[in-house]
Order: structure tokens, then sequence, then C-alpha cells
């Protein structure tokens, strides 16, 4: 586990629990798909209140499913500037925030100051968060939040690596104690193995291409700057519409430096031995691979029985976990779109506890 960096205020939580969850009926009725509809004030107050790290995508959406409550606690799985966590702070929630990124949490705890006495910000992977509450004596959860990929923040500072528009070191690390840069993929992986990365990750066509590109090109000159990647890549899949090129390769890069998809994976497995009956899981995804795990993962665990040719009767699912708030992944409006062009791809999708796992048969 990553070591704690525990500069936040639990002292006054009950050790090994928050207060008992009060279970009851969430709204739904708020608009005629069940999500708030789009200009709310609490919205406006995000865009106007002058956040200068990161827009939260779907603000109004995640409030509204999680339904909130005063007392209750909330895993910020993923904290970012924390935007989301301010919004159930202000009811009166207590807040755990979890952050890999340092720079992250130095914003997050300036801006959460006020809340110091229901707020918790603490460094780790959100792969972790089983291991790390345990660490801090809670026992269960009322609403766990995870806002995947990565922050605006993230992307617009040269120095992290993120953008191919930027000149800036290829590194793509999000928590900075990470060993493996972008820069050692690109200039160590074999072939095959690079292909597979912009492959898999990136769901890139030219991957074979690409990679083959790659290390003929770095036998002369290693790749160490981001605009040098993107270039390269560019002068081998020329661009056609408005995405760039080195999309593709650049997220499947990010993703493989942070082992991004197993740690989603991994985190997904946690969230039911800790959200309490009626607690709510809400997941942001950006692209089609997180979503995919997400969509899978929800349906699998919200089926009372499953099937198999080879069995002669259906049976019980023993990871009936959750039933599905919403069917459809909920995608942002045109409204917060045109305010913040980066929510595009944005998919959330919501999952409720179940009492208990149904039992095998």
């Amino acid at each position: 586990m990553a070591g704690i960096n525990a500069h936040y205020h639990l002292s006054q939580w009950p050790v090994g629990s928050a207060p008992e969850p009060k279970v009851s009926a969430h709204r739904n009725e708020a608009s005629p798909s069940g999500a708030p509809s789009g200009n709310t004030p609490s919205l406006k107050r995000a865009r106007q209140g002058g956040e200068d790290y990161h827009l939260p995508v779907l603000l109004e959406e995640v409030t509204h499913y999680l339904a909130p409550k005063r007392d209750n606690l909330y895993l910020d799985a993923t904290l970012g500037g924390g935007g989301h966590s301010e919004q159930l702070l202000r009811v009166g929630a207590n807040v755990i925030g979890l952050d890999q990124d340092p720079a992250a949490l130095s914003f997050a705890r300036a801006r959460l100051g006020d809340y110091r006495d229901s707020f918790g910000a603490i460094q780790g992977n959100f792969r972790e968060f089983g291991e790390i509450l345990e660490t801090i004596g809670i026992s269960g959860l009322d609403g766990v939040l995870l806002d995947l990929g990565i922050s605006s923040r993230q992307v617009d500072d040269a120095d992290r690596g993120f953008s191919f528009s930027k000149p800036g070191p290829l590194d793509m690390r999000m928590n900075p104690d990470v060993e493996v840069t972008a820069a050692e993929l690109v200039n160590n992986c074999e072939e095959e193995e690079l292909a597979r990365v912009f492959y898999e990750y990136g769901e890139e066509r030219a991957s074979r291409r690409i990679a083959r590109g790659i290390v003929e090109r770095r036998q002369v000159k290693s790749f160490q700057c981001t605009t040098d990647l993107a270039q390269f890549v560019e002068s081998m899949v020329p661009r056609r519409g408005r995405t760039h090129p080195a999309t593709r390769v650049f997220q499947a890069l990010r993703i493989a430096v942070n082992n991004e998809l197993r740690a989603l994976e991994e985190a997904l497995s946690e969230v039911p031995k800790w959200l309490r009956p009626g607690g709510r899981l809400v997941v942001i995804s950006f692209h089609s691979l997180e979503d995919r795990i997400v969509k899978s993962y929800l349906k699998r665990c919200s089926q009372a029985q499953v099937d198999r040719p080879e069995w002669p009767a259906p049976k019980k699912n023993p990871e009936h976990y959750f039933k599905l708030v919403i069917n459809k992944g909920l995608a942002p409006s045109p409204e917060e779109i045109k305010s913040n062009p980066r929510a595009r791809s944005a998919r959330l999708r919501v999952a409720e506890r179940l009492e208990k796992a149904a039992s095998t048969s």
C-alpha cells in the first residue's frame, strides 16, 4: 500500500464506523430521465467559483444519485480538485478523499479547509481504498464515487507530460513516486509489446505501424519530449478530422504507465465489502475501455441468477450485490458540454447496494 499522507481530521468520527445510515427512497423524479436538469444553482456556482484546478464533470448528477445525507460517510476515491466532495460536504456529509497525485491533494485540502472536521484527504491509489479504510478504522460507507480519467490541471501542466500539444517530459505518471515513465516504455519496450499497448489501451488501428516506426526511430534518437512523440506519430498517421493522430497513443501510454484498467477492476471488486445496504456506487468514465469494465461489472453483479449452457437450470448469483439505478450510461447535458468541452466523452453509471448477496444453491 502507498504511504498514507495523513493530513486529515477524523478524530471526532466514531472508531470503526460512521453513524448508521438512514436508508430511504432516493429521488428519481427531477427530470424525465431521473437525472437533474441543466443549469441548477450549484452547477452555476461551480462554474463561477474560480475553480482553477479542475471543473467537476456531471456535478449535479453525481450529487443527485449519491443523495448525500447529513452525518453519513462517503468515499471520493478520486478526489482531484475536490469539486464533487464539496457538494457532499455542503449538506453536512462526512467525506474521505483519496488521490495518488500530491498536487491534487494539496489543492483539495486548501479548497476544503473549512470542512476539516468532516473531511479527510489521504494520498493513495483508489485500488487500495479498502486497505486504507481499514488502517484508519472505518468499517462501512454510505456512498462511493469513482471519477476516472485525468484532470484538466494534469493535462494543462506541460511538466506532467500528459499533453501532446505542449512540449514537456514524456512522463504521464499520476503518482510521481511510480518508477516507470512513458519515456521508458516508448524507448525500451519490444515492438510487439508497444503494438499491444497501443491496440489494447488506445484502440489504435495503426498500432503495429506506429510501434515499428518508434523502434526504428529510437535507434537513432530516443523519445524524451511529448511534442517529439506526437509529431512523429502524426508523420506516420496523417490527421483526419479534428482528432490529433497521437490521441490514442497518448491515452494508451497513460493507461499503461498508471495501470489504470487493472486498478479500476481491483477497486470495483472492493466496493461491495464496504458499501452499506442502500448505499450507492457512482462511476464516471471517459473512454470506452473504462466504461466497458464498469458496465460489465455492474451487469454481472446486478443479476439475481446466472446460467451456463452446461447447467440444467439457472443458479442464484453469489455476486448479486447491486440493483441498477439507471440502466444506461448517462451523458452530460448539452449545456455542460458547451461550458466544458472536456466533459463530452463522460458517462455516468449508478448502482445501489442490496441488503446482502444471494446465497449459492
